[in-house]
């Protein structure tokens, strides 16, 4: 787990593989997200160095002469009365960053027929495949190409029912630091406070959400449901960037993809309990995040309208944790553990549908996994937002239980415990996959049948007694009991 929640501090070191690139932002400045947790980089339109200017971001594109621009985008901050995070402002600067292209140079660009007609094709081929593999249904009810700048739009909702939680217990804590008698007249003071709190929230986000659509493949990358029901999609660009230096077979990359965007898609689409369940787990972590009131109470104490570089420090400092209860535990525990019987399912699942028919399926199989092991996009990009990781050790042991389950049950019994989330591994039964795979299950067909007995036996005695003398002598006989 991430000992910030929602990104504030230090974000974690990517592995030390020689790339400066990565480190320093892609362009050698160091104004990328390892230097800047709330990512507030790029060009400073006031002349000093982007790092040092937490309007960085908003402000970056301008011309530098262009003040007047700058001043009234600064006023539309300031004046935000939203709710907890500045959705306008964090669609405008994932839109930006997308713009910007990702480090190694390559830009968005809309995706053309040919990607459309082959995105398509996949798609149903891979849902073909997955007939035979596992007994949900297809739930692609239709096959989209995206552009980064796309898939920016379609899975901002999604992105919102997760993170407002979040947001939602840091902006409330913001207002709390005041003493009560100061609140009611410290009005201007607190939606200041709100509307600079929405906007920081507003920026991370969208930088860490511009970052992650130069990356991912589909809709599905961090084992959540972020785009519309029923519909599959992939980036073409990313798929294409993903697949160079393999050494696979362009048309293999697209189809293992597929079959995992597919595979995501009928889950979701036929365990309807199931995105309510994620989605709520990130709810209940939320309630537990708590504020170092002492922090903020001296950030409050500082606060200088023409100095919003204090409140971003303070932020900074590790102001928020997770409550350390039980309670918070196991809203942690149950995510983790979803995510990765997720995850470690649809891990199975492609590879027993790709085997037959990618001779490359193996490597992209091991290929997305050490991607996943070495902090890959969603789960940094997910921890950044919320808090929270998914242990790739989990994913591993999730991904061998369902295929142990597979050999002992079928598929038939392996996907029936998808039908209630009670009949779901835990995360002890991870640790224990061939206890959890070979425990008998119990026999309730003894007590369906004395509950059946009992049932029939209460019917038959509530219902009326009857007698020979007719409707009125029941009715006498009701009125003498009733006395």
């Amino acid at each position: 787990m991430s000992d910030h929640p929602f990104g504030f501090g230090v974000p974690p070191e990517e592995p030390e593989d020689g790339d400066e690139g990565k480190k320093q932002g892609g362009d050698g400045s160091g104004q990328g997200p390892a230097d800047n947790p709330f990512g507030f980089g790029g060009v400073n339109p006031f002349g000093g160095a982007g790092g040092d200017n937490p309007f960085a971001a908003m402000f970056g594109s301008l011309n530098p002469n262009d003040l007047g621009a700058a001043f009234q985008q600064l006023g539309q901050m300031l004046s935000y009365e939203g709710g907890p995070v500045n959705w306008d402002m964090a669609k405008d600067i994932a839109r930006q960053t997308v713009a910007q292209g990702t480090p190694d140079g390559v830009k968005d660009a809309s995706v053309g027929p040919a990607e459309r007609s082959w995105v398509s094709e996949a798609i149903r081929l891979a849902d073909l495949w997955l007939d035979g593999a596992t007994s949900l249904p297809s739930g692609s009810g239709s096959a989209v190409a995206w552009s980064r700048a796309e898939w920016v739009e379609a899975t901002l909702p999604a992105w919102k029912e997760l993170v407002d939680p979040v947001a939602e217990r840091v902006g409330a804590a913001m207002g709390d630091v005041l003493p009560e008698e100061m609140q009611a007249m410290s009005g201007p003071l607190l939606g200041m406070m709100r509307s600079m709190g929405g906007a920081m929230f507003g920026s991370q986000i969208g930088q860490a959400l511009g970052t992650l659509a130069g990356e991912v493949v589909g809709s599905t990358d961090v084992s959540l449901p972020l785009g519309p029901a029923g519909k599959a999609a992939l980036l073409p660009a990313n798929i294409a960037a993903f697949g160079e230096g393999l050494g696979v077979p362009q048309e293999e990359v697209r189809l293992y993809l597929a079959l995992r965007e597919a595979a995501h898609q009928r889950l979701f689409a036929h365990v309807p309990w199931l995105r309510a369940h994620l989605f709520g787990a990130v709810e209940g972590y939320a309630r537990g995040i708590k504020v170092d009131t002492a922090k903020l109470e001296d950030a409050v104490g500082q606060l200088d309208p023409s100095n919003p570089e204090a409140m971003q420090e303070a932020l900074a400092q590790g102001m928020f944790q997770p409550e350390d209860t039980p309670e918070q535990k196991a809203a942690l525990a149950r995510l983790e553990t979803a995510l990765a019987l997720v995850e470690g399912w649809v891990d199975a699942v492609v590879h027993a549908a790709a085997a037959p028919h990618l001779p490359s399926a193996a490597a992209l199989r091991e290929t997305l996994r050490r991607r996943r092991a070495t902090g890959g996009p969603a789960e940094q990009t997910f921890a950044t937002l919320i808090g929270l990781e998914l242990r790739p050790r989990r994913l591993r042991d999730a991904s061998r239980l369902w295929a142990s389950l597979t050999d002992a049950r079928g598929v038939d019994g392996r996907d029936g415990l998808w039908e209630h989330p009670d009949m779901l591994p835990t995360a002890e039964d991870l640790d224990d996959p061939d206890g959890f795979v070979h425990r008998e299950s119990a026999d309730f067909s003894e007590l369906d049948k004395m509950l059946g007995e009992a049932a029939e036996k209460r019917l038959t005695k509530d219902e009326p007694k009857k007698t020979d003398e007719g409707p009125g002598a029941s009715d006498e006989t009701k009125d003498d009991e009733g006395k």
